[in-house]
């Protein structure tokens, strides 16, 4: 995990974000103090995809997730032919419906597709 902070201007107002990333499973600290949760996984790989739909449920155990804002982030730096996509964009966006509030986006670090928003 590591910590960074960024600042964002959003309807003209400015606001400091502190992130935090967590390499496992949710804690009652970390349920306590998030506003908001950023769930990423693999277009390539069916584990990831899965290993978010069980950090959800654990989130949801601890702290009822209608007050946390709540975001979906599917990578696909590596698909090719030798590395296909599996997690298809329809399972993607029926989990985030299952997750409520959910905002759901598809992220390319080497072509920079939607890495700012």
């Amino acid at each position: 995990g590591g910590q960074f902070k960024r600042e964002v201007t959003v309807d003209g107002q400015s606001h400091l974000l502190l992130i935090r990333e967590e390499a496992g499973a949710p804690d009652a600290q970390f349920a306590s103090w998030a506003d908001a949760v950023i769930f990423v996984f693999s277009l390539e790989s069916e584990s990831s995809f899965e290993e978010v739909t069980r950090l959800h449920v654990l989130l949801s155990d601890l702290r009822g997730t209608s007050d946390v804002a709540l975001a979906l982030v599917g990578t696909q730096d590596k698909i090719s032919s030798s590395s296909p996509r599996v997690v298809e964009d329809a399972r993607a966006r029926a989990l985030c419906g299952d997750m409520r509030r959910c905002l759901y986006y598809e992220t390319c670090a080497t072509y920079g597709l939607n890495v700012e928003r």
